[in-house]
């Protein structure tokens, strides 16, 4: 039995295959990474300039750095007991201390989105999209006010 096919029969392929599109990036997203690629480098900056302080010795610590594994093991509460500690914002005040200076990097952090979603606020604004606009204000009002410890359950 004969499988070849005759010449008359042969297929010919002429339509290509291209890769799919990447979807389209909205000018928020674009805005947004470009800032909170900066805040990201600029707060692990903060960090690590900060945490050489204090493991050099640069600034004079709440909590010498020798005595720390005496405390590991204890529960928060006993913790804050020990060393005399406030919860909350109460770290403002010894933010001049070094064990207390890496803060300033983790707030900084924290506190990008915000500056993000501000910096984003007038473009769906602008374009006329006033419920995007409301959801970016809502989200940055829930932020703060979380940040600020007035949100706050169960304390």
């Amino acid at each position: 039995m004969d499988m070849t096919l005759p010449q008359t029969a042969a297929i010919t392929l002429t339509e290509t295959v291209s890769a799919p599109k990447p979807p389209a990036v909205s000018e928020e997203q674009i805005v947004y990474a470009k800032l909170l690629d900066i805040g990201m480098k600029a707060g692990m900056a903060l960090l690590v300039v900060t945490f050489a302080i204090y493991v050099l010795g640069l600034a004079t610590p709440v909590v010498p750095l020798e005595d720390l594994p005496k405390y590991w093991s204890m529960p928060v509460g006993q913790y804050l007991a020990a060393t005399g500690l406030g919860t909350g914002w109460s770290w403002l005040g010894l933010i001049g201390r070094g064990d207390f200076m890496n803060f300033i990097g983790i707030a900084f952090l924290s506190g990008v989105t915000i500056l993000c979603y501000f910096r984003i606020l007038p473009i769906p604004f602008r374009n006329r999209e006033f419920l995007f606009s409301a959801i970016l204000l809502l989200e940055t009002v829930v932020l703060i006010l979380g940040a600020s410890g007035i949100l706050s359950a169960g304390h």
